[in-house]
């Protein structure tokens, strides 16, 4: 069972499963970082901060409708705009249930439709429906545009507006207006939402060929892919696939640790920060690893901590990357928490390949091009792991 896929970050990088992905670690931690000041924008900065609560003051002191005034309401609006003048698609303002559900969604479970989510050229657009998930079953596929939800235009929301809107309970019903990839008509969708448990990764052999479809990367994931590589080494595996496609991404740590899988040693990526401070991640040197023969397989939707695993594969010449160039969301975003419970997910830094080949915008250029996909891409991978041994 390999999984089926068309051919376009997220702007995860945040995800909906509807969850919100770290790229996701891709996210780092707040409190982890520390940075160097910078005296002129630490001024204009200040100035700034006292402008707006100079406003702030002003409003709720003359404002004819004073009892109207929700504090709550204005300092969302006033963080909002703040993002959106960034213009920066990977910015988001979460709200206490938006956070909430970032958290979950890293801990592999959650309530929504199943599909991961991302935004390209001002349009919601689904990178991947989740196996078997409501989304995947109601016919929903990867580079569908969302349109409409619950008969509200998604002109002019924000990644994560459209993610809280999709999300929700179990067994209750949303409406999604869809148009499909290559179709000129949309067609509204209803799915009923359910539990999705994340399952990371899909395996199994094809004659002596390994093959490891990896979904996500989250908390799991490399507990996950631990029992399947002594499983494949039991069945005597000579060779591996590695198939990413429509891949959206996850967390930094997991992939640095499956990347710790199949490499001996080296950089699995390098982070350089606003202050063009450059930050190494090596692999973990105390795991297990295999040294088979790889071939890699990518499309258009493989994105974020997907594109950094398949860059450190090639660029150690440790496998071959085989498909259609990836997304090219190489941005890592730092999720702060605030003090009303909500929370802001900010660009912190661009990541690039052990050979210093920038991810954002660019994406990873396969060794070996081609559109052909489902079964038809692992049956290509098969024929030149043979032809190759």
């Amino acid at each position: 069972m390999s999984k089926n896929f068309k051919t376009p970050l997220i702007t995860l990088v945040l995800i909906i499963c509807l969850v919100l992905s770290l790229f996701p670690g891709c996210a780092f931690s707040a409190e982890t970082i520390s940075k160097p000041g910078n005296t002129e924008i630490e001024a204009d900065s200040e100035l700034g901060l006292e402008v707006v609560e100079q406003a702030w003051k002003i409003i709720f002191e003359d404002y004819v409708d004073r009892e109207k005034l929700d504090p709550g309401k204005l300092s969302q609006a006033a963080i909002e705009g703040m993002l959106e003048a960034l213009n920066d698609p990977y910015s988001s303002y979460l709200s206490k249930a938006g956070y909430q559900a970032s958290i979950e969604g890293l801990e592999g479970k959650f309530e929504g439709i199943g599909a991961y989510v991302g935004m390209r050229d001002e349009h919601i657009m689904i990178i991947a429906p989740i196996l078997d998930s409501p989304a995947d079953k109601a016919g929903i596929k990867s580079g569908d545009i969302i349109l409409g939800i619950d008969g509200d235009s998604t002109e002019g929301l924000s990644l994560n507006e459209a993610i809280l809107r999709i999300r929700g309970p179990k067994g209750t019903p949303v409406r999604l207006l869809i148009l499909h990839e290559g179709e000129i008509e949309p067609v509204e969708i209803e799915i009923i939402r359910d539990e999705i448990q994340l399952s990371s990764i899909f395996f199994e052999m094809k004659e002596d060929i390994a093959y490891i479809a990896i979904m996500h990367f989250t908390e799991r994931t490399n507990d996950e892919l631990k029992p399947v590589l002594a499983k494949m080494a039991q069945e005597g595996a000579a060779s591996i696939i590695l198939d990413l496609r429509s891949n959206p991404g996850g967390l930094l740590e997991a992939v640095i640790d499956v990347a710790s899988r199949f490499l001996d040693d080296g950089v699995v990526l390098y982070v350089v920060d606003n202050e063009d401070r450059k930050m190494t991640h090596s692999i973990n040197t105390n795991v297990e690893n295999t040294g088979l023969p790889m071939v890699v397989l990518t499309d258009n939707y493989t994105a974020s901590a997907s594109e950094v695993l398949a860059g450190a594969l090639q660029d150690h010449n440790r496998a071959v990357i085989a498909g259609t160039k990836t997304y090219g969301k190489g941005s890592v975003n730092l999720l702060h928490p605030l003090k009303d419970n909500s929370g802001l997910y900010l660009t912190y830094a661009r990541w690039y390949t052990p050979d210093g080949h920038l991810i954002e915008g660019k994406g990873i250029t396969p060794d070996f091009e081609f559109e052909l996909e489902g079964d038809d891409a692992v049956q290509w991978a098969i024929d030149y792991l043979k032809d190759n041994k």
